[in-house]
C-alpha cells in the first residue's frame, strides 16, 4: 500500500475554496468544510462597502480569547482582500463556527499584539509566513470578538 502524499504549505486541496465552500459548510454546519487541509474554517459575512449587501466567504482561523482571527493575507498579493476592505467600513459582521452562529465585532490588531497573534495563527497555517514574504503590505491580523450568540433560521 502506497502512503499517500500530505498536502505541503504550497499543495493543497483547493476543492472547497469558493461559493461551494460556503454553501457546503451552512448545509451540514460545517460538519462538511470545518476542516479544510487540516486547518479550522469559519464563515465570515461582511456588509459590502459599496453594494451593502452580505458577503460572506469561508477563511482559515484560530481561537483566540473567546473570539476568533483571521489572517487578511489573500495569498501575499500587495492588496488587501475585499473582505477586509469591508471590515475597514464596517466593524460589523457575522461569524458561523460549525454550527453556531455569532454576531461579532473586528477589528484590526496593532503591535504588540498583532505579532503575538501572528506567531499563533502560523501554528495553524505556516503558509501565513510565505505569504507576507511574497508581499511588502504587512499582512493584516484582524480579531473577531463575538458579541452575541444568534439562532439559526430554518
Amino acid at each position: 500500500m502506497t502512503e499517500q502524499p500530505q498536502p505541503t504549505a504550497l499543495a493543497k486541496d483547493l476543492t472547497l475554496l469558493n461559493e461551494d465552500h460556503v454553501r457546503a459548510y451552512r448545509e451540514t454546519d460545517g460538519e462538511t468544510g470545518y476542516l479544510w487541509n487540516g486547518a479550522p474554517i469559519l464563515l465570515l459575512t461582511t456588509k459590502g462597502r459599496k453594494s451593502g449587501l452580505p458577503r460572506t466567504i469561508a477563511i482559515i482561523f484560530t481561537a483566540y480569547q473567546g473570539g476568533w482571527v483571521i489572517i487578511a493575507s489573500k495569498g501575499g498579493s500587495p492588496t488587501h482582500p475585499k473582505w477586509y476592505l469591508n471590515i475597514l467600513d464596517d466593524q460589523n459582521v457575522q461569524v458561523q463556527v460549525k454550527g453556531d452562529v455569532y454576531e461579532a465585532k473586528a477589528r484590526t490588531a496593532e503591535s504588540p499584539e498583532r505579532e503575538a497573534i501572528w506567531a499563533e495563527a502560523i501554528k495553524t497555517w505556516a503558509s501565513y509566513d510565505i505569504y507576507q514574504s511574497r508581499t511588502e503590505r504587512l499582512i493584516p491580523v484582524v480579531v473577531l470578538e463575538p458579541v452575541k450568540k444568534l439562532e439559526k433560521a430554518g
